[in-house]
């Protein structure tokens, strides 16, 4: 399969390993007192992360995932938010962590906080794996962020270009020469 553009590494997969170690002591203060900490992935970029992240956090865990799109297979946000899979299990009076991939416009986690917010958890917090703060539109900002990353277009350890890209084992900057 050719590919109109190329991928120069912008975060190493070593370095990515690092923040989530460290991002795990982060919340393991946090949470340290929860019975079990509930993760919900957004999906589908979040898969990645938030498979390391819980192999790191050595907390009682249950993972749960919601499926958002403001995406599709462009490379800009539509701005509309999605919902395409809910929540399996009620999260009311419960711990919950959000696990993002990428923050960019913020529409998506903006509308993802506002949803679950209204079924009434104990303490909702988030985390990011990337957050690009120059291209915010929506008033949000992740409790946690792995990488603040300028504005450019990534692929890459769960992070897809047209459903392609997501194996790869850090995160990329997508080029288009010519």
């Amino acid at each position: 399969m050719s590919k109109d553009y190329v991928i120069d590494e912008m975060i190493s997969a070593k370095a990515i390993a690092a923040r989530i170690e460290e991002l795990a002591r982060e919340i393991r203060g946090e949470f340290g007192d929860t019975p079990q900490l509930v993760l919900v992935g957004l999906l589908r970029g979040s898969f990645v992360f938030i498979a390391d992240l819980v192999r790191e956090l050595d907390l009682a865990v249950e993972v749960d995932f919601i499926e958002a799109s403001s995406y599709g297979d462009a490379m800009e946000s539509s701005r509309e938010v999605r919902i395409l899979k809910d929540l399996r299990s009620g999260i009311e009076g419960r711990d919950v962590l959000v696990v993002e991939d990428i923050v960019d416009t913020g529409h998506t986690l903006a509308h993802v906080i506002h949803m679950l917010k209204g079924r009434g958890p104990a303490r909702l917090k988030t985390i990011a794996l990337l957050d690009k703060p120059t291209r915010r539109e929506a008033d949000v900002k992740a409790d946690w962020i792995g990488f603040s990353i300028p504005d450019e277009f990534v692929v890459g350890y769960g992070i897809d270009y047209a459903q392609r890209n997501r194996n790869l084992p850090f995160i990329g900057k997508v080029r288009f020469p010519g």
